[in-house]
């Protein structure tokens, strides 16, 4: 059994699902820079960044922070600026994939720990141990070695080199997410952090037989194209326990333009399932983990090649990017007694069936509503939408919630 105990990674697009994240049992998060991340859209201001930092080490948690562009040169006057002030803030990592931007990290951030980013594709030892003897402490592995490859450079990796792996969340239909799809149909690059998620469109493919040109017939079509390029997302709930037992120091939710409630629930599974398993390991059953994570998926979910290269259970053809039966409902703002505020995600309405996410619990708490109230008249009311950023509704909880507890509703 492995003494010492793996770290549960997870996202945060924002300050507050940082918030979130650590609420539901993260034991980190990463995050980005202002400009110079994989996820611009998900980028958090420097001044936030600091704010995330210093709640994070008030909880004993970590940040580790994304500067995993391909850069230009003319980026690397900010990009040192960046450096010099992560160097001053002290997050735990800096996650990077650019060997340039290795290197002026190892300069001008000496006392930060580089994470080499999972952009690099590191799928083998001696990949490993390059970046190790450049100075980089952390390797955040491809999503797609096996678990076997996984296991040898887990018992021939240099003791303290630190080895993070994915768990959960979306595959990038490119090698180790390296696309160039995306700047090419929409002139914004996934490498410098603009990705428009082209692998999730829907298109029309037709074939051609050479000596017919013109004669184009449709191939795997229905009313809105084919999504062939879409992955599953990656889920790997029933290996949890191998990947423990290997010694792995982290395992990675994907994910940093979710919602606070994806972060929620699947953040609240995962560590249940790992605390789970350090308790009993004998014990350990991924089936009533596997039902949470059903209530939360928005596609379906593949082991990719974890357990084999020979795995076809990869690609997402019905372009499905919601989930049919749960859906964000809301999150509590204030828990008076009598009645709670909610900060509502959709609309609500009295006979609802929702479900409270309770922090530290995997089973979550069933209520229909009763009654509702507007959140500025106290009026009575039967339903309410989502008509402005923050709208917000009061109705009674069974229990007794804390702020940011999050609800969601059964569609």
């Amino acid at each position: 059994m492995i003494e010492k105990k793996v770290e549960l990674l997870a996202p945060a697009g924002s300050l507050e699902k940082a918030k979130i994240a650590f609420l539901y049992g993260a034991d980190a998060v990463y995050c980005g820079t202002s400009s110079l991340s994989l996820r611009s859209r998900a980028a958090i201001d420097d001044e936030d960044l600091i704010k995330t930092i210093t709640y994070a080490h008030s909880l004993g948690k970590k940040v580790y922070v994304a500067m995993n562009i391909y850069a230009w040169d003319t980026d690397y006057e900010e990009i040192r600026a960046m450096c010099k002030k992560l160097e001053t803030v002290r997050p735990d990592g800096i996650i990077a994939s650019d060997p340039g931007v290795i290197a002026t990290i190892l300069e001008y951030a000496p006392h930060i720990p580089v994470n080499v980013s999972t952009q690099s594709n590191l799928v083998s030892l001696e990949a490993c141990k390059f970046w190790y003897k450049q100075g980089c402490k952390r390797m955040i592995m491809a999503r797609e070695l096996d678990k076997n490859q996984l296991k040898y450079i887990m018992e021939n990796k240099p003791q303290d080199m630190e080895i993070e792996t994915f768990i959960h969340g979306a595959i990038c239909f490119a090698y180790s997410g390296r696309c160039f799809l995306s700047d090419f149909l929409a002139g914004r690059s996934a490498n410098y952090g603009s990705c428009a998620q082209s692998c999730r469109w829907s298109y029309n493919l037709y074939l051609e037989e050479k000596n017919n040109p013109g004669n184009l017939m449709p191939v795997e079509i229905d009313e809105h194209g084919t999504s062939i390029l879409s992955s599953k997302d990656l889920c790997l709930i029933d290996e949890l326990p191998e990947i423990i037992e290997m010694g792995v120091d982290s395992l990675k939710i994907e994910g940093r333009l979710k919602t606070e409630y994806y972060i929620a629930s699947i953040v609240s599974v995962y560590r249940a399932a790992i605390d789970d398993y350090y308790k009993n390991p004998k014990q350990y059953n991924s089936k009533k983990y596997r039902e949470e994570i059903e209530k939360i998926k928005t596609r379906g979910l593949t082991t990719f090649y974890f357990n084999s290269r020979e795995n076809k259970d990869i690609q997402e053809y019905e372009g499905k990017q919601y989930n049919t039966d749960y859906e964000f409902g809301g999150k509590v703002i204030e828990a008076q007694e009598e009645k709670a505020t909610i900060e509502i995600r959709n609309k609500l309405s009295v006979g609802d069936y929702l479900e409270i996410l309770v922090p530290g619990k995997l089973e979550p708490i069933k209520f229909k509503i009763e009654q509702l109230w507007d959140a500025e008249t106290e009026e009575e009311i039967t339903t309410v939408n989502p008509g402005k950023q923050g709208q917000q509704v009061k109705m009674k909880l069974p229990i007794s919630c804390k702020k940011d507890w999050i609800i969601r509703r059964k569609k």
